[in-house]
């Protein structure tokens, strides 16, 4: 067995918002490497977040973001529980996702929500300029489809704070973190001189 520090589970246990057996085990699967066993951890929380994706969240909260007087972005973040929803770590989450409306002037929370004559719109554009073999239409089709639109949908963009991950990735390790559901109900983004 490998020699595994009382610290670095705790350290581990905090990171990634497991239980402390949980923490030990993964530590001693990894041989004592800590950074090896943090990932096997988020990999096992990330999991256990998709699985929690279709529980409904009816709590939450609201808050704004304002940047320089010019911009502002109010978004409306919704939890399972109003424990969590009253939680600092929940309200910072809300906060860096009203920086990120202000920031990327996202127009849509998920694809789901692009009206279907948008998406028709900007799918027979794309087919009167496709020029490729005919036998991969369809899938290259779909592919510029969903270039066109990842910038205007929320879940789809880079991370402000961190672009190595979408807003989507950023949210699932919050829910991994705290065992609830965690979904962007809806957002508005206002800037000054600039209607709509």
């Amino acid at each position: 067995m490998a020699n595994v520090s009382i610290e670095d589970i705790k350290k581990l246990k905090e990171l990634s918002g497991a239980g402390l057996t949980d923490a030990k085990n993964a530590l001693v699967e990894a041989n004592g490497d800590f950074d090896k066993a943090l990932e096997a951890m988020r990999k096992k929380g990330l999991t256990k977040a998709e699985k929690r994706g279709d529980r409904e969240t009816r709590e939450g909260l609201i808050d704004a973001y304002i940047h320089d007087g010019r911009i502002g972005a109010i978004v409306e973040l919704n939890c399972e529980t109003s424990f969590v929803a009253k939680t600092d770590e929940f309200k910072d989450l809300a906060h860096k996702i009203a920086m990120q409306v202000a920031s990327m002037a996202p127009l849509y929370v998920s694809e789901e929500d692009i009206p279907e004559d948008v998406r028709e719109k900007k799918l027979k554009e794309l087919e009167e300029n496709f020029k490729g073999p005919e036998k991969m239409k369809e899938k290259i089709l779909e592919g510029q489809l969903k270039k066109a639109f990842s910038d205007k949908v929320l879940m789809n963009q880079p991370y402000i704070l961190d672009d190595s991950k979408t807003v989507e990735a950023f949210i699932k390790e919050s829910i991994a973190k705290t065992g609830e559901n965690i979904t962007v109900r809806q957002f508005k983004r206002i800037e000054l001189g600039v209607t709509e």
